[in-house]
């Protein structure tokens, strides 16, 4: 359900559960936790793509029946997010529908993110119960400032493609049939690059 494509230094990630809104169960986010830290372990990987499969949802987040079992509170989501965050090549969302949940975390420690028109973007954690991920709330804020995290996070809106992209929690609006040829395109410099200087660019960027 996770699917990968490794193609001369660029990985690309699908989450590949189009029937279930790319849910994701507990398998799931440990074979996206095992990708990510081998990924940051190859030299060779100068880029990683992360896309979903179909034309409606990136990811729903936690799977209905995981979610009831603890899913949603589980580390894992955090072990994912910060395996994403410390990859030192180019990392690239590329959200080809609506982003929810749990889910929110690995798009959030994404380098960049590009989205499809009509996507929407929420976080229901205050209606459910739940805390959101340690590392989801300030991510967010970096992106979109305090009080837009707070509009998502307790008041609970929907932000629209638009909404997401004017606040600058994502950074481009792409139509469904490019939106892979978009992130291929957008790393095709650091595909050209060195690993080592990549990683050296994304230290002077986030002191990492």
């Amino acid at each position: 359900m996770i699917a990968l494509n490794r193609e001369d230094g660029l990985w690309q990630v699908v989450l590949n559960r189009p029937d279930k809104a790319n849910s994701l169960t507990e398998d799931m986010l440990r074979q996206l936790a095992g990708i990510a830290e081998e990924a940051g372990q190859d030299p060779g990987v100068r880029a990683l793509l992360l896309t979903g499969a179909g034309n409606r949802v990136f990811s729903a987040g936690a799977d209905l029946e995981a979610a009831r079992a603890g899913l949603a509170t589980s580390p894992l989501w955090e072990r994912v997010s910060t395996a994403i965050a410390d990859l030192p090549c180019l990392t690239i969302a590329a959200l080809n529908g609506t982003l929810a949940g749990g889910a929110f975390g690995m798009a959030l420690a994404c380098d960049l993110r590009i989205a499809v028109p009509g996507a929407r973007f929420f976080y229901p954690v205050a209606k459910l119960g739940f805390l959101p991920q340690p590392s989801d709330p300030k991510r967010m804020v970096s992106l979109m400032g305090p009080a837009r995290t707070k509009l998502v996070l307790l008041a609970g809106q929907k932000l629209t493609t638009e909404e997401a992209l004017g606040f600058g929690l994502i950074d481009r609006i792409v139509e469904p049939d490019t939106l892979l040829q978009v992130a291929r395109d957008l790393a095709t410099d650091a595909m050209a690059g060195d690993a080592a200087n990549l990683r050296g660019i994304k230290h002077l960027i986030t002191g990492r």
